[in-house]
């Protein structure tokens, strides 16, 4: 009877590792060809493409994360000097390049930019996405890579907003000024539980443990641990939260619990009609006029 017990548990347990393995290849492993996971097909819309370059000039950057993987930065200057920058942080399955209508814009305003790719995406080295984990150290490396007397802003679309929402909270950054979150999850668990359920037609028992479990052991961190939630109260500096409110990948919910959470001085701009990442496209002007008047306000 034990032994029929103990190989029951063995069944189970490899049964569950093989679960576990295949949600984290299909949800976080960037493609052997570098293209993004297979779940991208799923979750970002594959009919978008990057825009151009802004006309200002630009250098590359690279620096060696913490465990060893060679990063990649694009550095923008604007036509005047000044002691402002932002580091714009793209999204789940994109890269840097996604952010260049938005440097565009800083830029015409007179701030510096710097736009990582983050790991396992663009020409940043990584094999696994970590949902803002690990991407959070990075972004805490590139700022030590800025002038000494750098007004930081940290502004995040999606994944990037949950990881400039997690650097702010757990990363000493210098100079940190503000932070501007734009349709960031509370949780990447729990994103990822609802999505299961959708895509799918899965509960979250046993395939979020078994995939928590396992993305521990293939990246050094959980699912769960990318949490803005659990930290977002660490935050020092001012936070703008925006949303689409027709948001069906990270519903609206989630800001209003990231919103609440949150101790440090706060705003929240909710784009009536926006779809996920949609509210700078849906509203261009009022987008940026928000922005602006909040940095201006706090810096």
């Amino acid at each position: 009877m034990k032994k029929i017990l103990a190989a029951a548990i063995i069944l189970l347990a490899c049964a569950g590792y093989f679960v576990g393995n295949y949600f984290v290849d299909f949800a976080l492993k960037r493609g052997e060809d570098l293209s993004p996971p297979k779940a991208c097909a799923n979750i970002a819309d594959p009919n978008l493409k990057a825009p151009p370059i802004p006309n200002f000039q630009n250098e590359d950057l690279t620096i060696e994360s913490f465990d060893g993987l060679k990063l990649h930065a694009k550095k923008f200057f604007p036509a005047q000097n000044s002691n402002r920058w932002a580091i714009l942080v793209h999204g789940y399955g994109r890269d840097g390049t996604f952010a260049y209508d938005y440097a565009d814009e800083y830029l015409k305003r007179g701030w510096n930019v710097l736009i990582p790719d983050l790991r396992a995406s663009g020409q940043s080295q990584g094999e696994f996405i970590t949902m803002g984990a690990l991407e959070s150290k990075d972004i805490a490396f590139w700022t030590q890579k800025l002038p000494p007397d750098a007004k930081i802003v940290l502004h995040g679309v999606s994944m990037g907003a949950a990881t400039v929402l997690l650097t702010a909270s757990t990363q000493n950054i210098q100079n940190l000024c503000a932070v501007v979150e734009d349709c960031g999850y509370s949780s990447a668990y729990d994103m990822f539980t609802a999505q299961l359920n959708k895509i799918f037609g899965l509960p979250e028992h046993p395939v979020m443990p078994c995939a928590n479990f396992v993305c521990k052991i293939k990246t050094s961190v959980k699912i769960s641990d990318a949490a803005p939630l659990e930290v977002v109260n660490n935050i020092k500096v001012p936070v703008l939260f925006i949303h689409g409110d027709a948001d069906k990948l990270v519903p609206v919910e989630m800001l209003e619990k990231l919103y609440e959470k949150t101790t440090a001085p706060k705003e929240k701009f909710i784009v009536a009609g926006a779809g996920h990442a949609d509210s700078k496209r849906n509203d261009p002007v009022a987008y940026f006029d928000k922005v602006f008047t909040f940095l201006e306000a706090n810096l």
